[in-house]
């Protein structure tokens, strides 16, 4: 018998078959793996760059390799998975993921490295919309869908969080390590999806945006070049100028194309729904702020204090800890609270982490007064806020359009991380020119970075807040 998206729960306490488990679990290592590999390489970072001669500013490319490729073409991926079947377009993107996987363990050249890894985000700019879309017509919008999600946000949040700790104990061994675990596990979940994910029609049959689909993935490529390139560039250069510029224009023309086509890429009515924008601005703070910050900590704990790799993994341990015991219960405190209270209550968490380090670090700082506080608050933060944060990116969304609302939430987050986290390498590599390199330098090297980040979350926490505010006031 094979699953449908029918498979659904209606009573209000759910309860699944065997198979449906077996969707959700594929779905979950999916996400896991996507996850895992953006936290995971960023702990071998410092072991790439001494073996292949990498500096900092090259180094964020490994990262910002990723993003680039994943935040370029996500709304893409999820729209694509809508039209041409959700099933068909998740196995191939996974199969491409696992061969750029083993790819990037066996090159030895940087730019091979690089290149590997945008091939790996544009494979994930497929897997994780899909995932997403086929979760949310799968298992019926309320609790079943809220309960739905709050496993898989156990596996997204674990992987995000839990990947400094794999990275560390793997960089203990051998920074390729990092590049080849994936492969087996995501070669097994390919098997398994093909024997579990449901057969599914194409949700719109009535044509192709392909104008739209230009415009938008050179667009949304461009622009996130030119965010990632320009601190090592420069920003007042004229290349990075002109393509901000062009940039521009390509999006701008794209919004110009969805008026006039009669089936188009993404549509517009979805960008004024009030929830699912603050949603995605949400995300850009989450991930941009937390994506930087674990790039500073990676950097300081390893190069200015000479932490080992084994050692910073059982420093953020807890964190870890906290994500995977505690996103179990975000679906139950969403069902009672609403999704708009938790975020803020992860927003707030995140950002109290942020101010924590930024006062209480230094060259020589004790671990129980300045680091595990905000590990903590981190791992608070992320177990409620991802699953808070994606349930209301795509609740009230029609099921022909939940690869688009899951694409567009994702697509938020990556180009917030790319974002905050080149601001981030800007200002580290300023001050690091002063010190005479990252080696010589000190916590007050990270400080405007710490500043930055701190920010990010505050805005997003703002942002956020502001509707509740003004229902109180209405009230009043």
């Amino acid at each position: 018998m094979t699953a449908t998206p029918t498979d659904t729960v209606s009573s209000p306490t759910p309860t699944w078959t065997p198979r449906l488990w077996g969707v959700l679990t594929v779905l979950c290592v999916v996400l896991f793996l996507d996850g895992l590999d953006v936290s995971m390489v960023g702990v071998a970072l410092p072991s790439i760059g001494s073996e292949l001669g990498l500096s900092t500013t090259s180094l964020q490319w490994i990262v910002n390799g990723y993003v680039l490729g994943f935040g370029g073409l996500l709304l893409l991926g999820g729209r694509t998975a809508d039209l041409l079947g959700r099933r068909r377009v998740f196995l191939v993107a996974l199969a491409v993921f696992a061969v750029a996987s083993l790819v990037g363990g066996l090159v030895d050249n940087g730019l091979l490295l690089i290149a590997s890894r945008f091939v790996k985000g544009l494979a994930a700019a497929f897997t994780a919309p899909t995932a997403m879309s086929i979760l949310t017509t799968t298992f019926k919008e309320g609790p079943s869908r809220n309960r739905a999600l709050s496993i898989f946000a156990v596996f997204g949040a674990s992987g995000y969080s839990s990947g400094l700790m794999l990275g560390g104990l793997l960089t203990s061994a051998g920074w390729r390590w990092t590049f080849l675990m994936p492969v087996p596990f995501a070669a097994l979940t390919l098997i398994a999806a093909i024997f579990l994910i449901p057969h599914d029609r194409p949700a719109d049959s009535g044509g192709h945006d392909v104008l739209g689909a230009a415009t938008l993935v050179s667009g949304m490529l461009l622009a996130v070049y030119a965010v990632v390139s320009a601190p090592e560039r420069g920003w007042t250069e004229p290349l990075t100028l002109g393509s901000f510029a062009l940039a521009a224009v390509l999006l701008t023309m794209f919004f110009l194309v969805e008026n006039h086509v009669p089936h188009p890429l993404v549509r517009l009515g979805l960008l004024r729904v009030g929830s699912i924008m603050r949603a995605n601005f949400a995300i850009m703070a989450l991930f941009g702020s937390y994506l930087s910050f674990q790039f500073m900590l990676t950097i300081f704990l390893q190069s200015v204090l000479g932490w080992s790799p084994l050692k910073m993994a059982l420093g953020l341990l807890p964190s870890g800890i906290i994500v995977v015991f505690g996103a179990p219960f975000a679906g139950r405190l969403i069902d009672a609270f609403g999704t708009a209270r938790m975020t803020i209550a992860a927003l707030s968490s995140f950002s109290i982490g942020y101010l924590w380090f930024l006062f209480a670090g230094s060259d020589d700082p004790r671990y129980a007064v300045a680091i595990l506080p905000s590990v903590i608050l981190l791992g608070i933060g992320f177990a409620v806020g991802f699953t808070s944060i994606m349930a209301q990116a795509t609740t009230g969304v029609a099921d022909s359009e939940q690869g688009l609302a899951s694409g567009l939430v994702q697509t938020s987050g990556q180009v917030g991380a790319a974002i905050v986290l080149a601001l981030t390498t800007a200002l580290i590599a300023i001050d690091a020119d002063s010190a005479g390199g990252t080696d010589e330098a000190g916590f007050h090297q990270f400080y405007p970075g710490l500043v930055l980040v701190t920010g990010v979350a505050l805005v997003g926490l703002m942002i956020t807040v502001a509707p509740l505010l003004r229902r109180t006031t209405s009230r009043s």
